[in-house]
């Protein structure tokens, strides 16, 4: 995907984005390739390859919600998708970045001070542990092909407030949606809207699932990580 071909797909999901916008997400591209020289942070490293599985791809959220002013959190995050490209263009996102990895976690430090953005933060921790702590804070929480759907929920649903959303970025998930309902019953959430598309260019099949969290999550959840694994609810 070229730059052309990038901002006529963001103005079909009513995404009109600036020049300033386009400077950070190239000054991103090229930090992402320079740092992946010293450690892996992705495989995909052609340029329009990134603007098409990273950038675009993490932006097709606003198929399915409107972003202005929330708290975000991004759930394995990685080298920062969808949770860096959100806040470049949406700068008055308040957003957590959430990865286990110490190396990504650095990496995105370094994004962060070198584009200069404000009301980010990146904490190092497994998404379970973090839950297990911080309840009830974000209005909306996200991941972007991190873990089966029902580990996903586990993890999130604890930091969503009552009424706020979880959105799962996925692929096909026909699968992963087996014994999803009762994951919803004791979770307290309930699916709002489903949104099936394919990527432009190679047609990658993508879905967004929309939970809305009806009351506040149990302290049981989430379990620990091996229980999570091992035993659905």
């Amino acid at each position: 995907m070229n730059k052309e071909l990038f901002i006529e797909e963001l103005k079909k999901i009513d995404i009109n984005i600036t020049d300033y916008q386009l400077e950070q997400l190239e000054n991103y591209y090229n930090l992402l390739i320079e740092e992946n020289k010293k450690y892996n942070l992705t495989s995909i490293t052609n340029k329009e390859d990134v603007y098409l599985k990273h950038f675009y791809d993490s932006l097709t959220i606003l198929k399915i919600i409107k972003l202005n002013n929330q708290a975000l959190c991004d759930i394995g995050t990685g080298a920062g998708f969808p949770g860096i490209v959100l806040k470049i263009m949406y700068p008055n996102l308040k957003v957590t970045l959430i990865d286990s990895t110490l190396k990504k976690c650095n990496f995105l430090n370094i994004v962060i001070e070198k584009l200069k953005l404000k009301e980010i933060e990146v904490i190092n921790k497994r998404a379970e542990i973090y839950s297990k702590n911080v309840r009830e804070k974000y209005d909306i929480v996200t991941s972007r092909a991190v873990a089966p759907l029902k580990h996903l929920l586990e993890y999130s649903i604890p930091l969503v407030k009552v009424n706020g959303y979880y959105i799962a970025m996925k692929g096909n998930i026909k699968e992963e949606l087996i014994g999803i309902n009762n994951y919803e019953k004791k979770l307290n959430i309930k699916e709002i809207d489903r949104i099936e598309f394919n990527l432009p260019i190679e047609n990658s099949y993508r879905t967004l699932i929309k939970y809305k969290k009806t009351s506040p999550t149990n302290l049981i959840y989430p379990r620990k990580y091996n229980e999570i694994k091992k035993k659905n609810l």
